[in-house]
């Protein structure tokens, strides 16, 4: 899938657009691999947004301490409710396994985006 439209789209947004990775992140996903980010990314989705009631929803995703959590701010899946005004992913079901991977996939991009574009900075 490409997600290149709906990464253009969210860094127009002031706040979706200040979220960026640190150098220990970058640094982070390069020890781990990718497929092993990738994991991470679909246990996180897994266990804190797709269920159909998340008791603490808009609270659930930090804000730091993993470049995925990073990520889910900076791709707006970091919660329902910004599924729903994003992705058009409607609260209060349990997300598919396809809602699952577009997540995911999502994530990954704008990490491979995020690293290509400190890499050449």
């Amino acid at each position: 899938m490409n997600y290149d439209a709906i990464l253009n789209r969210l860094a127009k947004s002031a706040f979706r657009s200040h979220f960026h990775l640190k150098d220990a992140d970058k640094q982070y996903i390069m020890t781990k691999t990718w497929p092993v980010i990738a994991e991470h990314a679909a246990t996180f989705i897994e266990k804190r947004l797709a269920p159909a009631v998340i008791y603490n929803d808009g609270k659930q995703t930090p804000m730091k301490g993993h470049p995925v959590f990073i990520a889910q701010h900076a791709t707006a899946t970091c919660c329902r409710s910004c599924l729903a005004k994003w992705h058009h992913i409607a609260p209060g079901h349990l997300l598919t396994p396809a809602e699952q991977d577009y997540i995911v996939g999502l994530i990954i991009a704008w990490l491979q985006r995020e690293i290509d574009f400190k890499s050449a900075n």
